[in-house]
């Protein structure tokens, strides 16, 4: 028996989990559960998270989370609760299943069998944003060498334990050389390390058009956060729909199991949602907890019922369907066809396997850093670069003088484009730093000349080789 924490969520979720529930139990489930609840009603009783202290306990000793989809209200400040879970229980791999239910579910892609493993932690979901001038906010990005390694690593051991054959990569390292540079790179270092299972690396903008396109041609696609995230709903929806779609978020400890779709408030309470992305999330969580053989007889009932044309509206297709039900009838006609197989649609075998054991990341040793200049943001409300140029030259110092001005990243001085447009947020790149001193020097001479420097990058060389984007045009 295992002892799992379940959130109905908010909108249609708490009418498919009750599906859901009643679905996995009448196969055999051996779960307990702890209720929690999280969402709408706790982010606007006044809780900016939308989870109380005591669900966390709960979830975190139960180490198993089944959530509903929740609704995060408009404005106010409020986090994505999805977000927090997945980097707080450090869930660093969420896996995404799509695979096509034809001719039973309508699609292009008849023989679409993939497997998305999105990173879950970092990239652009950090969330780091600052308005920095009055036309420029940003957002930072940032992909570190530990979380490449854990993602490309489970990609890779993913698809050993499931007789996966192939592992791609997306990214734009063509035009992010530094982060997405950095996630092409560790994944060309570990896929070293499986000869057996072949890889491959496309840009992200050609390999979604691929994608989109002729899926058969993909296995396992591992991808940084926020490709991961637009992909993975592409991918289910090509497949027949968002909405049959489910995840599971894995960490070293914990897990959380869910439907990729939303929460859908104007569906709620009307008994016409799909449980059926859930119900996927609730089966990989069975087979999570070691329950293989009732998530098989769950799987094979579903596709049975499936097969048999018992729609919900989303998928009700004349011709092909042959009743339209709602979702309690839905899980009525899964749980009467618990026990049998499809006959047209490739029955699911699971057998047990065992948790993946993944080594601990291993930090590597320090490179040599060294320290070459700085880039200092300023807010500048003007439009000649030549006029700006003129202003911080005047911050020059004996060790670091004015080398190039960018804006929004293109090289506007020197020999800059009188075309190029230009906002009020300016890069003015100083090299030639020999101390960190120089720095200070720098800052506060811009205040004595009224240039407003809103933040500063540091510009290192590691073991020699530099380690910062060029200006476009240089």
């Amino acid at each position: 028996m295992t002892r799992i924490t379940v959130a109905k969520g908010d909108g249609i979720g708490p009418e498919i989990m009750d599906a859901t529930l009643d679905i996995i139990q009448a196969a055999g489930a051996k779960i307990e559960i702890d209720f929690i609840e999280v969402g709408e009603q706790v982010y606007l009783s006044g809780n900016t998270s939308g989870i109380a202290k005591e669900s966390w306990d709960i979830i975190r000793k139960n180490k198993v989370f089944l959530k509903a989809p929740i609704t995060t209200p408009q404005g106010g400040g409020y986090k994505s609760l999805n977000v927090t879970t997945r980097k707080f229980l450090g869930l660093y791999a969420n896996v995404r299943p799509c695979l096509s239910l034809h001719p039973y579910v309508d699609t292009k892609h008849p023989v679409m069998d993939i497997v998305i493993i999105r990173e879950n932690e970092e990239d652009l979901y950090a969330g780091i944003e600052h308005q920095q001038t009055d036309e420029v906010v940003q957002c930072l990005k940032l992909i570190s060498r530990p979380g490449c390694e854990k993602i490309v690593r489970y990609a890779f051991e993913y698809a050993k334990q499931n007789g996966r054959k192939k592992v791609t990569c997306f990214t734009k390292d063509n035009i992010m050389k530094q982060t997405d540079g950095l996630f092409h790179k560790v994944f060309d270092e570990i896929a070293a390390k499986y000869p057996e299972i072949e890889n491959e690396h496309w840009i992200i903008d050609i390999g979604a058009a691929k994608m989109s396109d002729t899926p058969e041609l993909f296995d396992v696609i591992v991808m940084p956060n926020l490709y991961g995230d637009v992909l993975s709903d592409i991918a289910a929806q090509i497949a027949g729909s968002v909405g049959l779609a489910g995840s599971s978020n894995i960490g070293e400890s914990c897990a959380m199991f869910e439907a990729i779709h939303g929460s859908a408030p104007r569906r709620a309470g009307q008994n016409v949602a799909n449980p059926s992305g859930l119900l996927q999330g609730a089966i990989l969580m069975l087979q999570h907890i070691g329950q293989s053989d009732v998530a098989e007889r769950v799987q094979n009932a579903w596709l049975k019922t499936i097969e048999d044309g018992i729609h919900t509206y989303d998928i009700y297709q004349e011709g092909t369907s042959t009743q339209k039900v709602g979702t309690k009838e839905f899980a009525q006609a899964v749980i009467a066809n618990l026990g049998q197989s499809p006959t047209k649609l490739k029955p699911v075998q699971y057998a047990d396997k065992p948790q993946m054991q993944l080594p601990t990341y291993q930090r590597k040793p320090s490179a040599v850093k060294t320290l070459i200049g700085v880039d200092l943001f300023v807010h500048w409300a003007g439009s000649n670069p030549d006029e700006l140029a003129e202003q911080v030259k005047a911050l020059n110092t004996d060790t670091a003088t004015l080398s190039m001005i960018t804006n929004r990243g293109i090289k506007v001085w020197p020999e800059g484009f009188p075309e190029t447009f230009c906002t009020d947020h300016w890069r003015c790149r100083f090299k030639g730093v020999d101390a960190a001193l120089t720095i200070p020097q720098l800052l506060a001479k811009a205040y004595e000349q009224g240039i407003d420097v809103i933040k500063t990058e540091n510009l290192y060389e590691f073991d020699g080789k530099p380690a910062f984007s060029l200006g476009q045009g240089q």
